[in-house]
Order: C-alpha cells, then sequence, then structure tokens
C-alpha cells in the first residue's frame, strides 16, 4: 500500500513540475504532506539523471558522444600502448562522470542554499517546496548537464574519482541506516498486527524472512569461498568472507540476548537478518573489483592490466557494460532513494542519525500538498541535498563498475583501494548496527525510546 501511495504521489509530482497547484491528477490520489512531495520530486530528478547516466553507456551512444570536445583524441584505438581499450568504449564512462558530477553540483549548492532551515516560514523554504520554482530547477539542473560536457579531459576524471569514491563511501553506510530503519519499522508493524490477532500468520511471517535472509546470506558466503577464491591465493578475499561471516553471527546474537530485548524489545533476528545479507552484498561488491582474475572470476573486459596473465581474454572492443553486482546495487539504491523520500519513522536513533522527526499519516479527502512545516521541518533540507549527492556519487560509481579512469592511457582500471572502501565501508556499518543495539546498556542516562 505504501508503496503504491509513493508511486501516485509521484505522478502527481510529475504533473506539477509544468504548472501550480492544484495538481491535474491529485484527484486519484490521498492527500499528502509537503515535506513528502518535495523529497519525491527531488528524487525523481536524481533517478531521471541515473536513467540519462544509463543510457549513456549503452552500446551504440560512443559514436554520438565521441563528436563532444575534448572526450576522445585520435582514432577508436590508442596506437602504442598495449593491452588497452577502444577509446570508443571509454567515452560512455567519461559521460557518466560528467552527467553525474552536474547532478553532484545540483544537491550541493542546494544543500549549501538549505543549511539551518527550521520552518516552512523561512523564505528559503519557499524555494524548497514552491510549485513555481521546479520547472526553473529543473533548467538549472539540465544547464549544469549540458556545461559539464564541455569540461575538458585533463585530469577531471582521476580528481572526480577520488570524490566519488568518498562520497559513495558515505553513502553505503547511509544505505544501511535506511535498511536498518526500514527493518525496525517491518519488525514492528507486523508485531503490531501480530498482537491485534492472527499471530500465528504474522509470526509465520517474520520467521519465514528472516529464515529466506540468512538463508541467502549463507549461500552467498558458500558462493564466494568457491568461486571468490583459491586454494592457495586470494588470501584477502578468505579474510573478507570470514570476518563479515563472523560479524554477521555476532550482531545476531546480541540482537537476541536478553539484556537487548529488555531496553529494545522490538530488536529481533529480522533486522540482524536484513543486515547481514546487505553485508554480503558489499562484500561481493567488495571483491568484484579485484585486479587480480584468478580471485575475481566476474571482471569485466574493460579492466586493463599489464600483466599478461591477468589480462582479460576478450577483445578490447568487446564490453559487458551490465554485471550482477552493478544491477543489484541499482535496486538497492533505488529501494533507499524511494524509502527516504516517503519514511516516517518512530525509531529514535535513526531519527538522530537521518536528522528527521517522527511523523504521522495525512488527513483529507483530495490530494493536495498539505504544509505540516510552520512549526518545524520534518527533516534537515540541507542533509537531505547532502544525501542526493552523495547518492549522485554512488551512481556514478556504480555504473563505472569503482574503475579507475588513467588519463595517460585512457582506460579504466580496476584497483584494490576500491575493494578497501566497500569493505571498510560493511565493516563500519556493522559497528554502526552493533551501536544501536548495545547504546541503551552502555548510555543509561539517556532515552533511546
Amino acid at each position: 500500500m505504501g508503496a503504491c501511495l509513493a508511486l501516485c504521489s509521484l505522478a502527481s509530482c510529475a504533473s506539477c513540475l509544468c504548472g501550480s497547484a492544484p495538481c491535474l491528477l491529485c484527484g486519484c490520489c490521498p492527500s499528502t504532506y509537503n515535506s513528502t512531495v518535495t523529497r519525491l520530486i527531488f528524487s525523481f530528478f536524481l533517478l531521471l539523471g541515473t536513467l540519462v547516466s544509463v543510457i549513456m553507456i549503452l552500446p551504440g551512444m560512443e559514436e554520438q558522444l565521441q563528436k563532444i570536445p575534448g572526450f576522445c583524441k585520435g582514432s577508436s584505438s590508442i596506437p602504442g600502448v598495449e593491452n588497452h581499450v577502444n577509446c570508443n568504449i571509454i567515452v560512455g564512462y567519461k559521460s557518466v562522470y560528467r552527467v553525474c558530477f552536474a547532478m553532484a553540483c545540483f544537491f550541493f549548492i542546494f544543500s549549501l542554499i538549505m543549511a539551518r532551515v527550521r520552518s516552512s516560514k523561512d523564505p528559503r523554504a519557499a524555494l524548497q517546496n514552491g510549485y513555481a520554482f521546479w520547472f526553473f530547477k529543473f533548467l538549472i539542473l539540465v544547464g549544469i548537464t549540458v556545461g559539464a560536457f564541455f569540461i575538458p579531459d585533463g585530469t577531471f576524471s582521476t580528481v572526480w574519482f577520488y570524490f566519488g569514491v568518498l562520497g559513495s563511501f558515505v553513502f553505503i553506510i547511509i544505505q544501511l541506516i535506511l535498511l536498518i530503519d526500514f527493518a525496525h519499522n517491518w519488525n514492528k508493524t507486523w508485531l503490531e498486527n501480530a498482537e491485534e490477532g492472527n499471530r500465528n500468520c504474522w509470526f509465520a511471517g517474520l520467521l519465514s524472512f528472516t529464515f529466506i535472509h540468512y538463508t541467502l546470506a549463507f549461500a552467498a558466503v558458500v558462493l564466494f569461498y568457491l568461486y571468490y577464491t583459491q586454494p592457495d591465493a586470494c588470501i584477502e578475499h578468505k579474510v573478507f568472507i570470514s570476518l563479515n561471516l563472523i560479524f554477521s553471527i555476532i550482531i545476531s546474537i546480541i540482537s537476541v540476548l536478553p539484556q537487548v530485548q529488555e531496553v529494545q524489545p522490538q530488536s529481533g533476528l529480522l533486522q540482524a537478518s536484513l543486515i547481514s545479507l546487505y553485508t554480503m552484498y558489499v562484500t561481493w561488491s567488495a571483491m568484484t573489483n579485484n585486479p587480480d582474475r584468478k580471485c575475481n572470476p566476474s571482471l569485466l573486459s574493460l579492466v586493463s592490466n599489464t600483466t599478461s596473465s591477468l589480462a582479460p581474454t576478450t577483445s578490447p572492443g568487446q564490453v559487458q557494460w551490465w554485471d550482477a553486482q552493478g544491477i543489484v546495487g541499482l535496486v538497492i539504491f533505488f529501494f533507499c532513494t524511494l524509502y527516504a523520500s516517503i519514511r516516517s519513522s518512530s525509531n529514535t536513533q535513526v531519527n538522530k542519525l537521518m536528522q528527521t522527526a517522527d511523523a504521522t499519516g495525512a488527513e483529507g479527502g483530495l490530494c493536495q500538498a498539505v504544509d505540516n512545516e510552520e512549526d518545524g521541518v520534518t527533516y534537515s533540507y540541507s542533509f537531505f541535498h547532502f544525501c542526493l549527492f552523495l547518492a549522485s556519487l554512488y551512481i556514478m560509481m556504480t555504473l563505472t563498475n569503482w574503475y579507475q579512469p588513467n588519463t595517460t592511457s585512457q582506460v579504466m582500471l580496476s584497483t584494490m583501494p576500491a575493494v578497501w572502501v566497500k569493505i571498510s565501508s560493511s565493516w563500519l556499518g556493522l559497528a554502526l548496527y552493533l551501536w544501536t543495539l548495545v547504546a541503551p546498556l552502555i548510555l543509561t542516562n539517556r532515552d533511546f525510546s
């Protein structure tokens, strides 16, 4: 039901981009809050930019993109350089960098403009929520995007790569926080439904999903050992898999300890199982960036290695544009972006981390954007835009498979630093979830309800 309302609200918001309230499609939708509508539209901007970025790396686009000055010099291949990819290929990845650069700039500017907005009475709140400004905000985003394509190549891609790595590291943590919040609300809602009636059904549902999450996580561990390790090599992978398996078991045990249950009765294995599964995804994503093909059978043909034994066997002109972990990453990103736009959480710890306030449902029969922020904003405008800024960087890194551009040879390199960034983010995320479990036991003088 929540997803249907979200999609309905998004469709309603899209119709308002070129007009003012009331919206043309409002008659079919329930009323909603102004804060929710605004977040949905900005998220729509981000998803639209993501779609454009995906189009940029589709086969057949390279001929059009090469017409842009500074993208690719010389012929379709680079003479004098062995084992380097075709320049027709690299141009798509450079385009993704520029589209995501434009989105990042757009959201970062808004993050600065909206700093310390306390209520809708602030004049800047009209720029955030006002219907009259949406068309102009869209034009600004388009203008920045067009301008980004005329940035001279030089070291732009290399420098922006490091911004992408840092931003993606933080965004992975934010995704984990959103998943913790989602699992908390999920568990709370189903437990409340079980108390109202049909206990066996609701408890069976919770148990089933918990079992599915743990089964998938355990299956992932087995597959990782089979395909991403070797008996006499890949020591890093063995350490990553083993540690994250052990950490997942630890947080699962702690989540059901009597001491934890006493202060957090709604904490349980459902949340721990979902976090464990997400941790295994991040582990998988990290291992797919290992430049050693012996330890990484899913290494894309775009990677260029100087060592012939590690070089891809496919021809430089053939590219596998999509890999499984990238697709899964986009699905998780879409879910988290939508959830961040419509979330209404009672989890105090998560609300503090995400700088949001508790919210209730909107009232009214017809669709209308109800201003619920006259006394105070329900979320930090600045932090929300900063999250979208980080999401833009995460999309850039996901669509380019975290490959590092090399300006001297016009290739994309898979590097170990990308592996360590992802793995360290998984460890930090697990530590953060562990803290949400034990914090009430350690800081007994603080209210975590």
